[in-house]
């Protein structure tokens, strides 16, 4: 549809075409506007104009502090119409010497601290000057370097850019969200970006990892260990986007561990919170104590006191880099607005190249004005040495024209630049020595024009003057780095049965379905209190670090940590608030041990293996499916298999019927239905008749007891052997009066 203009003046757009014109507006005025930096002077619009400002404001490093308020009034109301406190947290940011690698502004009062970088005080309150790093990007700004344009309200000029000595881009970084895009560039190195620009000027065809044995890696405000592999660092150069992991450094005093620096942009009172939270949750026994010790001379010191001189340093110190923000990954994407004014992601490489043409372009610039300046003054210095040499005849014209300068020009052959000089010379710049002083100036002129002549005609000569100014940059401003980069082995966490100590628990099982972990063996389960209405089920017995596996009456098994239960001093809690059963299902017996340990998973319906507890750990708060339950069937309670090969499985029936096999002849499986261990005469039972109501796994050398009723018989193992037979065979019938089994025991 087009557009169309009615009488009134008034143009009709489609609701489609307004709403994306001005969304694709919107996201190009933030790309380019707001939140990416220019490859140029690295910095941001906001960034530029404070820096701008303060310079007009005579703010230079040499300079009394100035009120922060009166430059962020003169930004606002001059350059950037937006809102004061986000001018104000600009300026903050480029002042704060653990967020910029080289600050911009040298602010005096409080500008805020790593623990809580937003903590500086109001504006009305802090001072601020340029710090010395800025001449960097000011020195050539009033030399004809930079386009200039209007401000908002087209009353002022401004720089469209800053015209920097070095890649400031490199040094300090910068991160940004666009519409769409996204920005995240590592602060570096001055001396090492200086040195890999001047190989690119000298070897424009280097490649990225020539370049990369310059610049070793990103180098960040605070002093953290680079851990990422250098050619993981290769491959982010040479592509532009990447991550670099930083990890805090430590040593050793004594037990104790001190931090003595953090990662970029980590607070240490963030740290001490993470891991106090650990210690809270009894996942960190190795740790006694935690202490902030930091201060003025020590600005990061984190100590953490192990509860032994035989914790293991290096283990600990690696749980807590993989679970801390002891150890951080940062994103590299090395997204800016290029010379074109388009953003784009560039490798290294073609990031320098780039800039070394803008370098290039602005040092000509710089060149060109200056001889422009030259010849400019040589040619009103002719003019003057023109009127010294003919003085008499020049001031006789003066004093008999009404309108002298025509007549000199036609005189003397002059321009009107140098009759305009000549008209306006004082009285005491008559003397004889002013000859003397123009011969002279017109030498040095001449010498610096030709000079300058020479080097915008020769391009080795404008290399090598680009070159000396930036290994002079680099001696006035590089330092030494601080991110150092190292080779470590990758964090690991701690597996969560390591960090808790291992004593002896007996995990305790209500019918109900409640839960609690008494320490120690020798409790007596049934002999702990229950709510109203419920009693004892089951118990397992097992160690703090180890797993508690539940079975509930659908095959379904449930796994947590033991030392996780509410202790048995208490009546417990639902295990239904821990993990999610199927609607209507109930928990019929708990295993616990070491993940190899066997227990005897079996139904009613005389169908059973020997699982692996490991296998029956489920992972979800619904469980995992490990026994099929054939119709009609129950689960029955779980039995502890000790010794596969030396035990022996008793089984016996709701009428009496004891069978006994070896242990081996069951299956190991981790899920299924598994084989038949009691039959009647081979067969399947029949609903409603006999059916399999226990089993339990006899040890060699230990005896089982039955109890039926009042009564019990313990069958001790030459007992045992008149009761044994093939599996799935029918069993022998108990003694008369026996033949009603409630319960099995092994003793």
């Amino acid at each position: 549809m087009t557009t169309e203009t009615t009488p009134d003046k008034i143009e009709q757009l489609p609701l489609r075409e307004f709403t994306e014109k001005a969304y694709l507006d919107y996201s190009m005025y933030v790309i380019l506007d707001r939140a990416l930096p220019h490859i140029g002077d690295g910095l941001k619009p906001v960034q530029r104009r404070i820096v701008y400002a303060m310079s007009e404001l005579g703010l230079s490093a040499r300079a009394k502090f100035k009120k922060s308020a009166r430059t962020i009034g003169d930004v606002l109301g001059k350059f950037h119409p937006h809102g004061d406190s986000a001018c104000y947290e600009a300026m903050v940011h480029m002042a704060q010497d653990f967020a910029f690698r080289y600050p911009l502004v040298d602010g005096q009062g409080n500008w805020g601290s790593p623990d809580d970088p937003k903590s500086f005080a109001a504006m009305r309150y802090t001072e601020a000057r340029l710090a010395p790093f800025a001449e960097v990007l000011l020195a050539e700004l009033g030399e004809g370097t930079v386009d200039w344009g209007p401000n908002f309200d087209g009353t002022l000029q401004e720089p469209l850019l800053l015209p920097s000595r070095l890649p400031t881009v490199l040094l300090n970084g910068a991160t940004g969200i666009a519409v769409g895009m996204a920005t995240d560039i590592p602060p570096h190195n001055l001396n090492e970006v200086a040195a890999a620009a001047m190989h690119l000027l000298e070897h424009p065809k280097a490649t990225v990892e020539e370049l990369c044995g310059h610049i070793q890696g990103p180098d960040y405000p605070t002093g953290a260990e680079i851990v990422t592999p250098r050619e993981d660092l290769l491959r982010a150069y040479a592509t532009g986007s990447g991550s670099v992991r930083l990890r805090a450094r430590y040593e050793t005093e004594g037990t104790d561990i001190v931090i003595t620096e953090l990662p970029y942009q980590v607070s240490g009172a963030r740290v001490l919170e993470q891991i106090a939270a650990q210690m809270n949750k009894k996942k960190l026994p190795m740790v006694a104590d935690l202490r902030d010790e930091s201060d003025h001379e020590n600005p990061t010191r984190l100590v953490i006191v192990p509860r032994s001189n035989r914790i293991d340093v290096g283990a600990l110190m690696s749980h807590l880099f993989a679970t801390t923000d002891l150890e951080r990954s940062y994103r590299i994407n090395l997204n800016l607005i290029g010379l074109d004014g388009r953003p784009q992601v560039k490798d290294l490489r073609a990031l320098l190249k780039e800039w070394l043409e803008f370098r290039t372009a602005t040092v000509r610039r710089r060149l060109q004005y200056r001889l422009d300046k030259v010849q400019a003054r040589l040619h009103i210095l002719d003019g003057l040495l023109v009127a010294y040499l003919n003085i008499d005849e020049v001031i006789a014209i003066i004093r008999s024209e009404d309108e002298p300068r025509p007549v000199l020009m036609q005189r003397f052959g002059l321009s009107e630049l140098q009759a305009d000089a000549i008209l306006d010379l004082k009285l005491r710049h008559l003397a004889r020595l002013e000859e003397m002083k123009i011969r002279g100036e017109q030498e040095e002129l001449a010498a610096e024009r030709d000079s300058l002549e020479k080097i915008l005609a020769s391009s080795r000569r404008l290399k090598t003057l680009i070159r000396k100014e930036i290994a002079a940059d680099a001696q006035a401003y590089g330092d030494a780095r601080r991110s150092r980069l190292v080779q470590r082995p990758p964090a690991q966490a701690l597996d969560e049965t390591a960090l808790v100590p291992s004593e002896p628990v007996t995990v305790v099982l209500s019918e109900k379905g409640w839960v609690r972990a008494a320490k120690g063996h020798e409790v007596d389960p049934a002999a702990l209190g229950y709510k109203a209405g419920d009693a004892f089920l089951a118990a397992a017995r097992g160690r703090s670090n180890q797993l508690a596996v539940f079975l509930d009456s659908t095959g379904r098994s449930y796994a947590l940590p033991a030392h996780s239960l509410p202790s048995a001093r208490g009546q417990g809690e639902p295990l239904t608030g821990r993990v999610k059963p199927p609607e209507g299902a109930r928990f019929v017996g708990v295993m616990a041990g070491g993940e190899d340990s066997l227990y005897l998973l079996a139904t009613s319906a005389g169908y059973g293996y020997i699982a692996r507890l490991g296998d029956l750990a489920a992972r979800t708060k619904s469980g995992k499916a490990v026994l099929s339950v054939p119709a009609g069937a129950e689960v029955l309670p779980p039995a502890r298999v000790l010794d596969i090969e030396g035990d022996r499985i008793a089984a016996v029936s709701n009428q009496g019927h004891l069978l006994v096999i070896p242990a081996a002849e069951l299956p190991r499986l981790s899920r299924g239905k598994g084989v038949r261990i009691l039959g009647i005469n081979g067969k399947k039972f029949a609903a409603g008749e006999e059916y399999l109501l226990a089993v339990a796994s006899v040890p060699a050398g230990d005896s089982l007891v039955l109890y039926a009723g009042k009564r019990h018989l313990r069958l001790k193992p030459a007992d045992l052997d008149a009761y044994a037979g093939d599996r799935g065979r029918k069993g022998r019938k108990l003694p008369r009066g026996l033949q009603r089994v409630e319960r099995m025991a092994v003793e």
